[in-house]
């Protein structure tokens, strides 16, 4: 494992000072002491305290340099502190920071102008329209009360995928299968089914003309970076249309060049063009950012005082997003994407103990075979060799690295991967 002081930048380790002012080895352990009096137990005790970041690597309070293969959960796309970025939202900033919705601002008319044709290509822009909100979760709740302003009260039954995962406040939440997220916040939004992912004869069962919309993310991120099957967007939008139900594709966690494609329905489905597509993560490549991209009677579905964000829209994100836009597109990182995954992924599947590899580009999910501990543990043996990763699934490491991340980094993350399942398979035989 290197340190930042040993790397080949030649940068020195940030010195930071913990809670008793004393500097070193015992910075994290100060910052997560003072982190557990202040800030409510959400996400349960952080394992280090990150301080900077430069491109796909991270440091933590006592100098360590990690690989950041997760990228902040698929949303640093660009890695940390990328100029381009930096630039963008420095320049905004000291222009024009905040208006209200009262206003707008060129920055947002051209990001909408530019979602819309990453979203719907070749198609007329004329009849599609952008909501800016502050995160995926707020895209899917905006995208939820155009599925009901579509019901209009006749169409009272709304259809997700079991496995999804939407979102945490309660409109997300209640499109959201898995149900320790959901049973302590009940009762939750009505009127939410949820049907087996990928099965078409149960869609088929499902739909009816009292369904109002169809919510899927072509690739389930949390279910552990599994991508619907071949041909069942294509049935979903045709059955969809044929009960007059909107289809919903949440391209959250997938979107925005995660897949090797702007969005991964493109991949997966390219003749299919849903009524409504969300959007986050990566959009704004670490600034906070959503939008829901509509089209049709989708896009006219919310009137004037029916939706609304203080914040969403702002200037400063929607210059970082057309930063990362332009980016992605000048360097032609969506090959690169496309180039590094496949073959990274034909690495990883060769892994003694690796069972399946799965997903697409840099959104990439690691099956574990039986008999290894639980990838929790993997990617915390992972994180002591140097490499941030998570588990979604006790069998499934899930990797989306930052798209600028080095073949070396990849390389070096495959060998430490070899050699931590070497270790936990020996370990599991000896005991």
């Amino acid at each position: 494992m290197t340190t930042l002081a040993g790397s080949s930048s030649g940068a020195q380790a940030p010195t930071t000072t913990d809670s008793a002012g004393s500097t070193g080895s015992t910075a994290n352990a100060g910052w997560l002491a003072r982190y557990t009096e202040a800030v409510m137990n959400t996400f349960g005790t952080p394992s280090r305290v990150l301080v900077r970041g430069q491109g796909a690597q991270v440091w933590d309070a006592d100098g360590k340099e990690y690989t950041d293969l997760l990228a902040g959960i698929a949303v640093n796309c660009l890695g940390h502190a990328h100029p381009a970025i930096v630039e963008a939202v420095t320049d905004q900033l000291g222009t024009l920071g905040h208006v209200s919705n009262f206003f707008t601002t060129p920055a947002q008319v051209r990001l909408a102008e530019e979602l819309i044709a990453l979203a719907f290509p070749g198609r007329n822009a004329g009849g599609s329209r952008v909501f800016l909100a502050n995160s995926g979760t707020e895209a899917n709740e905006a995208a939820f009360k155009i599925a009901r302003r579509h019901g209009g009260g006749s169409r009272p039954r709304v259809l997700a995928l079991q496995d999804a995962f939407h979102g945490r406040t309660m409109g997300a939440l209640a499109l959201t299968h898995k149900a320790a997220y959901r049973e302590p916040f009940e009762p939750l939004p009505g009127g939410v089914e949820f049907i087996p992912a990928g099965d078409v004869d149960a869609l088929r069962s499902a739909l009816g003309p009292d369904v109002a919309a169809l919510i899927v993310e072509p690739i389930q991120g949390e279910a552990g970076v599994r991508e619907l099957p071949a041909g069942y967007l294509e049935a979903a939008r045709e059955l969809t249309e044929a009960v007059g139900a909107l289809l919903i594709i949440d391209e959250v966690q997938s979107g925005m060049g995660r897949s090797g494609a702007w969005m991964a329905h493109h991949l997966l489905a390219p003749g299919v063009v849903p009524d409504v597509v969300t959007l986050a993560k990566g959009l704004g490549g670490g600034i906070p950012i959503g939008a829901v991209v509509a089209t049709g009677e989708a896009a006219a579905a919310l009137g004037p005082g029916q939706h609304g964000t203080t914040f969403g829209g702002n200037p400063v994100a929607c210059a970082a997003a057309l930063a990362v836009i332009d980016t992605i597109r000048g360097q032609d990182l969506l090959a690169r994407v496309e180039r590094l995954g496949s073959a990274w992924a034909q690495e990883l599947a060769a892994v003694d103990g690796v069972d399946q590899v799965r997903g697409r580009g840099l959104l990439i999910g690691v099956g574990l075979a039986e008999g290894l501990p639980p990838a929790g543990e993997i990617a915390a043996a992972l994180a002591e060799r140097g490499f941030i990763v998570n588990a979604p699934r006790p069998d499934t490491i899930r990797l989306a690295p930052p798209f600028i991340l080095s073949d070396d980094d990849a390389r070096a993350f495959t060998t430490a991967l070899s050699e931590a399942l070497s270790r936990a398979l020996s370990e599991e035989v000896s005991s």
